[in-house]
């Protein structure tokens, strides 16, 4: 990947979009949410520095957080460190 956030970014790939709940029942497609939780993929040298998070963490971020992005055909966000709730 040739992306490298800058400021205080990170770059985030979200987590799989849950299909069925633990009853058992499909949720169809119209009625599936984003998911607010992704993997660290890339960070900015101001990010690292602090070392609060770092890549491969798992972090919760706020609905509206971040832009999306495309990179090698693959979906991200581009987010700011303050979007981040909490690493899981």
């Amino acid at each position: 990947m040739n992306f490298k956030p800058l400021g205080k970014r990170i770059l985030v790939e979200r987590t799989e979009e849950v299909t069925k709940t633990a009853s058992g029942i499909i949720i169809p497609d119209s009625a599936k949410e984003k998911p607010q939780m992704g993997k660290v993929v890339a960070l900015s040298k101001k990010v690292e520095e602090k070392g609060e998070i770092k890549n491969g963490d798992t972090v919760l971020f706020g609905k509206y957080a971040g832009t999306e992005i495309k990179v090698d055909g693959k979906e991200y966000l581009v987010m700011n460190i303050d979007d981040i709730l909490g690493v899981m």
